[in-house]
């Protein structure tokens, strides 16, 4: 097998092997009459992919020699994409690449001509396999969708990166709804953001489905084909039935046509039990009423509450009345000893200057002060000045 590609059809057998590296991590390579087949199947066999060029994609293409049969080779995704791996590059300095099957040697061998004279060869090696193909009909699939592929890439792009599965459903007015997936978890009780896109029938060239048909299908393949349609500009297909068979995703045209099938939930999406409505029905938003602000932002702190109710309880009979409405019997000044006031003398110990205040109730009459400056003592206490001069 050879083949010649040139031009602006590198990048775009470099874009399609991209695609195929989303699924699989072994390409299927084999040469037919109908063009050069690419295929690829995921571990678990829930995802199969394939693209078909066509003899006139490539500037030369020849299946076999005459007196040889023709190869099927099986190789590492990872290998083959190296090759193609910066699409940029192929594009700049890339003019043509060749690709040929050797037997003998059991290389698939890539030469990539570059400008100036610059030729890169990959030796691939490859094993013979069998022809990997899925038996699919979409002829059989009673709904069928059908638009640019930029209207369904623009409608997917604010789904996040690592979402797994995507619903696609008819609502009402017959609508296209995209519906992120979200497993319900029993033992969980918050509940993950769903996002939601709309697509009105008037964006589709061909929308052939009933109002509530829907289906759950992984999103990483999904946008690995819409990248390539999007790159060519190219409509993309969809073919499904009820949940749980294979949704079938199509693009076509002269020089190529590729296929995903993909395999759909069985279970319907906890969170579009109801497509018929075309939002999301969302609980109004409780609006609870605030009251009148307090002017004084210290009540509102829990623990400074608490450190000033701890400390001026002396004598309020076990009131805890806010200081910022009146003061407390603790927070007046010491003018008089009052109940408790043996004891806060014993706490300041034999250090203290007599007639100082002790620290707990400066504290509280800090406190105090801030809470309700209009109720705080006018002017300095007669015994604190008296005392302060006779130290001076």
């Amino acid at each position: 097998m050879k083949c010649l590609v040139t031009g602006g059809n590198v990048k775009v057998l470099g874009k399609a092997v991209h695609s195929l590296s989303r699924i699989g991590d072994e390409l299927y390579l084999e040469p037919l009459e109908d063009g050069l087949s690419l295929r690829t199947v995921n571990s678990s066999r829930s995802a199969y992919a394939c693209f078909l060029f066509a003899p006139l994609f490539f500037q030369q293409y020849q299946t076999a020699a005459p007196s040889q049969d023709p190869l099927r080779c099986k190789i590492l995704m990872k290998s083959f994409l190296s090759v193609f791996r910066s699409l940029a590059m192929l594009e700049k300095t890339v003019e043509k690449c060749c690709i040929s099957l050797n037997g003998r040697s059991s290389r698939l061998v890539v030469q990539l001509h570059c400008k100036y004279g610059v030729r890169k060869t990959h030796n691939l090696s490859f094993q013979d396999c069998e022809s990997l193909q899925a038996v699919f009909d979409p002829a059989l699939c009673p709904h069928v969708l059908r638009a640019p592929a930029r209207v369904l890439g623009e409608a997917v792009l604010p789904f996040p990166p690592a979402l797994a599965e995507v619903t696609l459903g008819i609502g009402r007015g017959r609508r296209v709804i995209l519906r992120s997936y979200q497993e319900e978890e029993a033992d969980s009780s918050v509940k993950a953001m769903v996002t939601e896109m709309s697509i009105g029938e008037e964006d589709f060239q061909q929308l052939q489905a009933r109002e509530g048909a829907a289906i759950t299908f992984c999103l990483k393949e999904f946008r690995g084909l819409l990248s390539f349609a999007e790159s060519a500009n190219l409509s993309l297909s969809i073919h499904f039935d009820a949940p749980g068979r294979p949704a079938i995703f199509a693009i076509e045209d002269t020089l190529l046509d590729g296929h995903f099938v993909l395999a759909t939930l069985s279970e319907p999406d906890p969170y579009s039990q109801d497509l018929q409505s075309s939002e999301l029905q969302r609980p109004a938003p409780q609006l609870q009423a605030h009251s009148t602000p307090h002017p004084d932002d210290f009540v509102l702190d829990d623990m400074d509450s608490y450190m000033i109710a701890m400390e001026t309880t002396v004598g309020s009979k076990g009131s805890r009345a806010l200081p910022s409405r009146s003061l407390s019997p603790g927070l007046q000044l010491p003018c008089s000893p009052g109940p408790g006031s043996e004891e806060e003398e014993d706490d300041a110990g034999p250090s203290t200057v007599p007639g100082t205040p002790p620290p707990k109730k400066f504290r509280s009459l800090f406190f105090g002060s801030i809470l309700a400056p209009a109720h705080s003592p006018q002017g300095p206490s007669p015994v604190l000045a008296e005392d302060s001069e006779g130290e001076g």
